[in-house]
C-alpha cells in the first residue's frame, strides 16, 4: 500500500520560500526577519519549511503556543511565542529556551518567580495591544506595567511588540495612529533608561502597506503569509513574491455524458449539449470551496475547465469540452499556475468573502505535502 501515489497533493516549492524570504529580506533591510510558522505553518509542515527558511537565513520563528514551539527544538534556533502563556507553560518554556511574551504584570512575576526557582534567566517581548483588542498590555497601562516589570529578577528583557488589526487598508488611521502610539510609548520608556534589543510592530500587511513600521526605531517583522507568495486581497502589492503552493490532483473519470444530463448533488447543472465530463480525485474535504460549485476551474494540461455542477467531499466534475485529448491519470491543477494559467489563493479566498490564510490552512489530512 505504501507504494501507491496520493491522489491529491501540495506542492510546496522551497526555491520559491527562500526567494521570497529573501525579497522580505531586502525591503525590510536592515530590520530583521522573524518567519511566522504557527499552526504547522499554515498546515504545510513545519519542520521542512523551518529548515528551508533557516537555510535562507531567518533569524527566528514565531509560533502561536508551546506545542508549536517544542515541534521546532531540534533545529537550534530561535523560538519566539507571540501570543500568551500559561502558568503551567512557563517552567516548561523557560527550561526549552523558548522566548515568552509578557501580557500582563501578573504573568512578569510568574516568569520571574519561576526563573528564579529554576536557576535560569527566561528571555521576554513585551506584547503591547495598542488597538488589536486580543492579547496583550492595554496601551494605556503598558508604561507602568513595564517600568515595574522591567527589573524583575529573572528576566531578560530582550524586546517589546505590538500588532495591527487593519494594516491590510494603506490609508487606515487606526494603523498610523497605533504606530504613533508605540513610538510615544518607547519615548516614554527610554526616557526612563528602559530600551529593547528588538522592537517590532510590523506584520506581512505592514510590510506592504506601512513603510514606518520597518523603519527605526523598529528593526524587526514578523512575516508568514508573504512568504508563501500570498497576500490579502484588499491590501498593496508591493513585493516581487510569488506563489510557493500548488494543490494538484489527477483526472479519474471521463464519460461522454448526454444533453439534458444533470450533474452532481442536488442537480444544480444540467448538460445543453453531449459534453465530455471528467471527475477529478478532489474535493472540499481536499480544501476546494464549496462555492467554486458551478463557478470556479481547474487547469488540465494547461487549459481552464470550468467546473459543473456542486463540488463534494471526495470529487468534484469538470468539462472537458476544451481539452479532447485528455486521459484518465492526467494531473490536475486546482490551485497553482500551469505555463498560460494561474489560479491564485487570493481568488478563492475572495471568492469565499475570506482571507487567504484561511485558504492555507484549509487542505485536508489526506492531502499530502511534498517539498520540491
Amino acid at each position: 500500500m505504501n507504494g501507491i501515489p496520493r491522489r491529491v497533493w501540495l506542492e510546496i516549492s522551497k526555491k520559491v520560500l527562500t526567494d521570497n524570504f529573501n525579497a522580505v529580506s531586502q525591503r525590510v533591510s536592515p530590520s530583521q526577519v522573524m518567519s511566522v510558522l504557527k499552526a504547522n505553518s499554515y498546515g504545510l509542515g513545519v519542520l521542512p519549511i523551518a529548515e528551508t527558511l533557516k537555510a535562507a537565513g531567518a533569524m527566528r520563528f514565531g509560533v502561536a503556543e508551546p506545542f508549536e514551539a517544542l515541534q521546532l527544538l531540534p533545529l537550534e534556533h530561535s523560538i519566539h511565542i507571540l501570543s500568551s502563556i500559561l502558568p503551567e507553560e512557563i517552567e516548561p518554556m523557560i527550561e526549552a529556551g523558548i522566548t515568552i511574551p509578557i501580557t500582563s504584570l501578573e504573568s512578569a512575576m510568574q516568569i520571574s518567580r519561576t526563573a528564579g526557582k529554576l536557576h535560569r534567566l527566561a528571555t521576554v517581548h513585551f506584547k503591547i495591544d495598542t488597538g488589536m483588542g486580543r492579547l496583550g498590555i492595554l496601551y494605556a497601562d503598558a508604561f507602568e506595567v513595564i517600568t515595574e516589570a522591567y527589573n524583575l529578577p529573572g528576566l531578560i528583557c530582550e524586546g517589546i511588540f505590538s500588532h495591527f488589526p487593519m494594516a491590510y487598508e494603506k490609508t487606515s488611521p487606526v494603523t498610523h495612529g497605533q504606530i504613533d502610539d508605540f513610538k510615544s510609548l518607547l519615548r516614554k520608556l527610554a526616557a526612563e533608561k528602559i530600551h529593547f534589543k528588538y522592537i517590532h510592530i510590523a506584520n506581512s500587511d505592514a510590510i506592504n502597506n506601512f513603510p514606518e513600521s520597518y523603519h527605526p526605531p523598529f528593526n524587526m517583522v514578523r512575516t508568514g503569509i508573504n512568504l508563501h507568495g500570498a497576500f490579502d486581497a484588499q491590501g498593496s502589492r508591493t513585493i516581487p513574491i510569488r506563489p510557493a503552493i500548488s494543490l494538484k490532483t489527477r483526472l479519474t473519470a471521463i464519460r461522454e455524458m448526454p444533453a439534458g444530463s444533470t450533474i452532481g448533488y442536488g442537480q444544480t447543472f444540467r448538460l445543453k449539449t453531449s459534453t465530455r465530463v471528467g471527475t477529478i480525485s478532489a474535493g472540499y474535504a481536499d480544501g476546494l470551496p464549496l462555492l467554486l460549485s458551478n463557478q470556479g476551474c481547474v487547469l488540465i494540461r494547461d487549459t481552464l475547465c470550468p467546473i459543473i455542477g456542486r463540488v463534494s467531499m471526495d470529487y468534484t466534475n469538470v468539462s472537458l469540452a476544451d481539452v479532447p485529448q485528455t486521459q484518465i491519470g492526467d494531473d490536475v491543477t486546482c490551485l497553482g499556475a500551469t505555463e498560460s494559467h494561474c489560479i491564485t489563493i487570493e481568488s478563492w479566498a475572495e471568492l469565499k468573502n475570506t482571507h487567504p490564510y484561511e485558504i492555507i490552512c484549509s487542505f485536508g489530512n489526506r492531502v499530502e505535502r511534498r517539498y520540491v
